[in-house]
């Protein structure tokens, strides 16, 4: 009996690999444009530093956390999210004390016992940014284009950002306004709805439910109850986004999943998904450095799904090349040609074109046939008489004209092509 694979999560095959490392590029290229530097955090940190991070009363901690006891009699936990790891690292490398800013981002592997179903997996990859040591509304309005160049890198489109601020010092205030309003229909909602209700009322706003939802209709919105700092905060975030040319619709829903948040909270969805149409979401959090064991540190970040983003680009037809690019695939015509082949292949490696020749001895027909679906477009055919002459023949697979190329030359006439 072979063993398979656990449930809710997948094998990357090389096919798979071309879309994952064009999002993985895609991060790399715009989170740097934008001034932030990579860190890579353990996968498994002290189970504590979640639940003082996102909050005991979250779905996350409570239901979706992969926690074990390590041989030492530690509470580990392998990483649902990236942001409290983030936060742990600066703090334990005291990079606060050396810079009061950091821009920091990463990418990989997430872990949450969820329902695995279409683009959610229990192993999940993610890209994310953090910006720490700055309150400033400037911040926020950062990390939001940022946010959408990313997306746009992708090609995925239509999009749509949904902002809101949930205020901060106010909250409480807040939640008791709204506890009062859903007391009375709790018993109408759904089981988990009235789980949250005493752990985290705030996402209720947020519920699947539709029946829920429609109870909400005319709850309290948190537009109504922030403090004149948050509201002059948030009005200066929306003005930023105008001058950046970045749309947005305000939403009162939005509130995000995790209690670290603080003021501004963001999703951006897209179309295509159903009710999995979000493939980013975000917000500040001015409180989590302090939750976690540091001193008052603002900080705002989002983290995307890649495994969502992939998804979308798929049902939306953006085109992802499904095999990788070879310049050169070098045909043998004989046993004896093939050391020679060896050679020239191993220069215009090194050369940085991307060959490949067969390994197997097979026909050129055989070989032919596979440098068509690798869709190269040139080939060299080595043949006992070419390298008796010191030659290589050259094909161009496009218009199907050949040359004779001398073998010394080789590499150089290649590299002038397929590196112009």
């Amino acid at each position: 009996m072979s063993i398979a694979k656990v449930r809710g999560t997948r094998d990357l095959l090389p096919d798979d690999m071309i879309a994952q490392q064009r999002v993985e590029q895609a991060a790399h290229d715009v989170f740097a444009r934008f001034g932030y530097g990579e860190i890579r955090t353990p996968m498994f940190e002290r189970t504590e530093l979640f639940v003082r991070g996102i909050g005991e009363g979250t779905d996350i901690v409570s239901k979706e956390m992969y926690t074990f006891e390590d041989r030492g009699g530690r509470s580990v936990t392998l990483r649902p999210e990236g942001t409290a790891g983030v936060v742990r690292a600066c703090l334990e490398q005291n990079l606060f004390k050396q810079s009061p800013v950091h821009k920091l981002y990463y990418v990989g592997p997430m872990f949450r016992y969820e329902r695995p179903q279409a683009g959610r997996y229990r192993e999940h990859y993610q890209a994310g940014i953090e910006a720490f040591g700055v309150a400033d509304p400037l911040m926020d309005a950062e990390v939001l284009v940022c946010a959408y160049e990313f997306v746009g890198a992708l090609g995925i489109k239509p999009v749509e950002i949904r902002l809101n601020s949930i205020g901060n010092e106010e909250r409480p205030a807040y939640i008791e306004k709204l506890k009062e309003y859903i007391r009375p229909r709790l018993a109408e909602m759904g089981a988990r709805d009235q789980e949250r209700f005493e752990a985290n009322p705030l996402r209720m706003l947020d519920s699947k439910d539709a029946h829920t939802r429609e109870l909400l209709e005319d709850a309290p919105k948190t537009a109504d109850h922030l403090s004149p700092e948050s509201v002059e905060h948030f009005d200066a975030v929306r003005r930023l986004l105008d001058r950046a040319n970045v749309p947005y619709v305000v939403d009162p829903y939005i509130v995000r999943g995790l209690d670290y948040y603080t003021r501004t909270v963001f999703e951006i969805t897209t179309a295509g998904l159903g009710a999995q149409d979000t493939i980013l979401g975000g917000g500040r959090y001015d409180d989590l450095v302090s939750e976690v064991g540091g001193g008052p540190v603002p900080g705002i970040g989002f983290a995307a799904g890649l495994d969502r983003l992939i998804l979308a680009m798929r049902e939306q037809d953006v085109a992802i090349d499904e095999r990788p690019k070879h310049d050169v695939y070098v045909v043998t015509i004989g046993d004896d040609t093939r050391e020679t082949a060896f050679e020239a292949l191993t220069a215009l490696r090194r050369a940085g074109i991307r060959a490949e020749m067969d390994h197997q001895g097979r026909s050129v027909r055989a070989q032919m046939k596979t440098a068509n679906q690798l869709r190269v477009p040139y080939v060299v055919v080595l043949g006992e008489d070419e390298i008796a002459r010191q030659e290589a023949t050259v094909r161009d697979m496009d218009d199907q004209s050949q040359e004779t190329v001398p073998l010394a030359e080789l590499t150089s006439r290649l590299s002038a092509r397929t590196n112009p």
